[in-house]
């Protein structure tokens, strides 16, 4: 699952591009791929070497974005297939992910399937708003293939977290730290779990004067789950 921080950056950066006060007033579209050496996602382990490919376009601070992963190392992983609609103002931000899963790549799992007890969809809200130093991002499954509670009933899985982004040395830095607030299999908690303390670095790797991949390396752990995760890749974006 792509994280809905990177979907709003890469649309905020067509959006704003160059000359802010001419972008916003047309339609900017994008587009990018990730090469990660492990699928880490909100503490959780969803796969090993993947290639993420992004497509968007962005209006006036609404964008669509399409987003994917395929595991490159092992054939097996989870494909994945995200379509994100959102909007953001200022520091606030709202969106809806329909998130489409084909666990083992099963051949019966059809990407229309839509009945409530058969569908690979789980559809998510998210609300957030960036105060500057510290950003908060609150995601809800509402609809679709979401875990269950202790009773076996649809969770509403919910994940909370609190991002700071800051710049130290030469590297673009973000600490963030994740909560799931109840008991849901869709996270693997029983209750309330800090399921995910992460530190990432980016830095801009310079090819010619008009060309650079940015390569991130993270640390991630998961402490309800007593997992720990380093993940290193890199960007490619015109």
């Amino acid at each position: 699952m792509e994280k809905l921080d990177r979907l709003f950056a890469i649309g905020m950066v067509a959006l704003l591009g160059a000359h802010p006060a001419i972008a916003q007033d047309k339609v900017e579209p994008s587009i990018g791929t990730d090469l990660v050496s492990n699928y880490v996602w909100r503490g959780q382990d969803l796969g090993d070497v993947s290639l993420q490919p992004t497509l968007g376009i962005s209006y006036k601070g609404l964008s669509f974005s399409a987003w994917g992963s395929v595991g490159l190392s092992d054939w097996s992983d989870t494909k994945e297939f995200d379509l994100t609609l959102g909007y953001e103002k200022g520091g606030f931000n709202v969106a809806i992910t329909d998130y489409w899963f084909n666990a083992g790549q099963d051949p019966d799992n059809h990407y229309f399937e839509y009945h409530a007890h058969k569908t690979n969809h789980v559809f998510e809200g998210n609300l957030g708003y960036d105060f500057g130093p510290v950003s908060f991002q609150a995601f809800v499954n509402f609809a679709g293939n979401d875990g269950v509670n202790k009773d076996g009933k649809r969770a509403y899985s919910t994940y909370l977290e609190l991002a700071a982004p800051f710049k130290f040395a030469t590297c673009e830095w973000e600490a963030a730290l994740g909560v799931v607030p109840m008991a849901t299999s869709f996270y693997n908690t029983t209750g309330i779990g800090l399921t995910n303390i992460s530190l990432k670095a980016t830095k801009d790797i310079h090819i010619t004067d008009t060309f650079s991949i940015p390569l991130f390396a993270q640390i991630a752990t998961n402490p309800y789950e007593k997992k720990a995760y380093f993940v290193f890749g890199l960007t490619l974006q015109p």
